[in-house]
C-alpha cells in the first residue's frame, strides 16, 4: 500500500471520527431551505458549504465491487448494481480505472470505496476527502 493511500485512509478515518462526534442538537442548528434559497434545494450548514450527507450517485456498472480501500486489490466489502442510488461522503484519488483516478467513499450502511468510473453524480460533485 502506497504512502498516499495510507495517508488518504488516515485522513478519512479522521473525518469519520469527526462526523460521528456531531450531536443531533448540533445538526438541528443547520439551515434547511427546501427551496434552496438559491434555487437548488440543498442543505447548508452555517459556513455555507454543501452538506456531504446529500452527495449522491447512480451505479452504472452491472455489478460494482465496493472495496476497503481506493484500489482494485483491496478487500471487497459488498456489491452495488446498475441503477442503485448510493450516498457519497467524499472523493479521493486512487488506482486509475479506465482512465478515471477518482474513488468515492460510500456511506450506505457500510463504508466502502467505489470507483467513480462506474458512479455518475446526481447533483453536485462530492467534496474531496
Amino acid at each position: 500500500m502506497s504512502l498516499r493511500t495510507r495517508l488518504s485512509i488516515a485522513t478519512v478515518a479522521g473525518l469519520l471520527a469527526a462526523a460521528v462526534s456531531v450531536t443531533p442538537a448540533a445538526a438541528a442548528h443547520d439551515d434547511w431551505d427546501p427551496a434552496g434559497g438559491n434555487g437548488n434545494g440543498h442543505h447548508h450548514g452555517h459556513d455555507g458549504h454543501h452538506d456531504p450527507r446529500l452527495y449522491k450517485g447512480v451505479v452504472t456498472a452491472d455489478r460494482l465491487a465496493l472495496r476497503s480501500a481506493p484500489n482494485r486489490g483491496s478487500q471487497i466489502i459488498r456489491f452495488a448494481h446498475r441503477g442503485d442510488v448510493v450516498k457519497i461522503f467524499c472523493k479521493t484519488g486512487g488506482e486509475t480505472v479506465q482512465g478515471n483516478p477518482l474513488w468515492y467513499l460510500l456511506t450506505d450502511g457500510t463504508w466502502a470505496w467505489g470507483a467513480a468510473r462506474y458512479i455518475d453524480n446526481k447533483g453536485p460533485a462530492p467534496r474531496w476527502c
